[in-house]
């Protein structure tokens, strides 16, 4: 029926572009997730090394902070996406089973609420509640689930997937600065950490934004700016405090 056809989800037609779609939001917004954690390897990681080398020039120190920052900033950073996710899933689960039980005590009043729901989009009352018996005969609990919590029920959000995906984006980016202080001779180690750091940061702003739709100039002089006065700030304090004790 023609109508339909503008519907998504109403006929086989359209219903394939939208999972499409839902699918390629969901890889952007782990990608994006993933940039952000490495980001934050960066600049956690580079701070302390830095700080470190302010403080003194010997290898073995500044590789024991640089590793025990890697790793404990990793544990963190899955630990608290695992907490996070998990929360996630449990109030997903109980919709789904709130949900569930609706369908399945009042029928009749779920069919006029997801007509209700597509007459809000813009569709005709009777293309609406056609839509609404199609899609409920099709699948019921994916039409409700889709047009009230915009949730797949065979794709929710893994914790164990979210926490792994953290903790080597983490890693990924604390990798940088920790091997560029050790591989760099002394008289060099600061300024190259620097340089390689600063322009991290500039690459993973610039795909932060891309994949966000902001302008790439003011996100990269962001992230620059903001990672060059925090190294600064980190190695002037590890100076002061290497003086200090030693």
């Amino acid at each position: 029926m023609a109508v339909n056809s503008s519907d998504a989800g109403a006929t086989d037609g359209p219903a394939h572009p939208e999972p499409h779609g839902g699918e390629l939001s969901q890889r952007l917004n782990w990608l994006r997730a993933g940039v952000l954690g490495a980001n934050d390897g960066i600049v956690s990681t580079a701070g302390i090394v830095v700080g470190v080398a302010g403080a003194t020039a010997e290898r073995a120190p500044i590789a024991t902070a640089g590793v025990a920052g890697l790793v404990a900033g990793a544990v963190s950073m899955a630990l608290g996406e695992y907490v996070s996710v998990s929360s996630q899933r449990d109030s997903e689960k109980a919709q789904l089973a709130k949900e569930k039980r609706e369908l399945r005590e009042t029928p009749g009043e779920e069919l006029e609420e997801l007509a209700e729901l597509y007459e809000e989009k813009g569709l005709r009352r009777e293309t609406a509640r056609q839509v609404a018996v199609e899609l409920t005969q099709h699948d019921a609990l994916a039409a409700h689930v889709d047009a009230e919590l915009h949730l797949d029920p065979d794709e929710l959000t893994s914790p164990w997937r979210a926490a792994a995906a953290s903790a080597v984006s983490f890693v990924s980016g604390a990798l940088l600065p920790l091997v560029a202080i050790l591989v760099t001779p002394t008289s060099w180690r600061v300024p190259v950490t620097v340089a390689v750091v600063l322009l991290a940061l500039g690459i993973a702003g610039w795909i932060s934004a891309r994949l966000g739709g902001a302008t790439p100039r003011r996100a990269v002089l962001r992230v620059v700016v903001g990672g060059a006065l925090g190294l600064a700030v980190t190695y002037g304090i590890g100076w002061l405090v290497g003086g200090a004790v030693g």
